[in-house]
């Protein structure tokens, strides 16, 4: 809201939030083409849709899929083409929105339809415009904090907080906003996933995107990315803007390569965030990657599951690589 003086009285001239959402996509083309049918549903519709398509130019499925659509759709969708994983993709998208509020929307996310009209009312709430950040709330994926992982986290002193949403400084290690139970209203919080999340376009003009680091299957880059937002800015998470987060078989990384990025993708991250990092840092941050090393090896001989060997080689790489210094430092 604006107010400008006239010659003998006050104008007051409200600006409407407008929201362009960025979706990347990779050989995903059936998912995508419904995330389209569920975006038409939105009761405040987007400025424009800007959909990055990380497949190779001789991969043309998606792009065949989602051209038909693309003309009934009540807003305009611009289709990019652009590799490098997530990271990199939505960097692309942000540059070409136009939006004051930009959306980071997956392709395997659906909303409910009034998912951006509550998103733009915190917003729009927001006098001082201290918020930077809103996360929607993920209805089919909350999970008992009391399920054993997490109790023996527990009995273990593994963190200094365990609040939903909340980093832990002392390890490293980013406290499962899953574990939040449905609210209603809002709550403050660290770090937010990039899967349905609202972000005021200024956070990115400040000079934040995502870390190059971050290439090809992104695995935390998100909650880097907030992490350094929060410093200037409030994060929340949502509970009246509800969506549903979908498995797609398509565009998944083998085990092996996800074990590898959960010991250096989360050693950057905390590298990054807490600087410098002392003994006690690293202390607490390799026992808990001791512990979840003899988890999964455990599962893997417990259950003779050959995708469980292949993370437990994963992580194996992972600590290596850490050890020889192969993990870049923070800029």
């Amino acid at each position: 809201q604006q107010t400008t003086a006239g010659t003998d009285h006050l104008i007051t001239v409200t600006t409407q939030p407008t929201v362009s959402i960025i979706t990347p996509t990779f050989r995903r083309p059936v998912e995508t083409v419904e995330l389209l049918e569920n975006l038409r549903q939105q009761t405040v519709l987007p400025l424009e849709l800007i959909l990055v398509d990380g497949a190779s130019p001789e991969e043309t499925a998606t792009e065949k899929a989602v051209t038909p659509v693309l003309p009934t759709l009540p807003f305009p969708c611009h289709y990019v083409r652009h590799g490098g994983g997530t990271a990199i993709q939505r960097n692309v998208g942000i540059q070409k929105a136009r939006g004051n509020l930009l959306a980071l929307i997956d392709d395997y996310i659906r909303l409910e339809p009034d998912f951006l009209a509550q998103m733009v009312k915190v917003f729009a709430g927001d006098a001082e415009q201290r918020i930077g950040g809103v996360t929607g709330f993920r209805t089919n994926q909350h999970f008992d904090p009391n399920v054993q992982r997490w109790r023996w986290y527990r009995r273990l002193h593994f963190f200094s907080t365990y609040e939903p949403g909340r980093y832990d400084y002392a390890s490293g290690y980013p406290i499962n906003v899953l574990l939040q139970a449905p609210f209603s209203g809002v709550r403050e919080v660290d770090f937010m996933t990039t899967s349905c999340t609202v972000w005021r376009r200024e956070v990115f003009e400040s000079g934040l995107s995502f870390d190059p680091f971050f290439r090809d299957y992104g695995m935390l880059e998100d909650a880097h990315f907030a992490l350094r937002a929060r410093r200037r800015w409030r994060l929340l998470l949502n509970g009246d803007a509800r969506c549903v987060h979908l498995q797609s078989p398509n565009g998944r990384v083998n085990r092996r390569r996800l074990g590898y990025k959960c010991v250096v993708n989360y050693y950057f991250v905390f590298a990054d965030i807490v600087r410098p990092l002392t003994w006690l840092h690293q202390w607490r941050f390799w026992r808990f990657q001791a512990f979840e090393l003899f988890r999964v090896l455990s599962s893997a001989v417990r259950r003779w599951r050959w995708t469980d060997a292949q993370e437990f080689c994963g992580r194996i790489e992972g600590m290596l690589a850490v050890a020889r210094g192969v993990v870049p430092k923070p800029q």
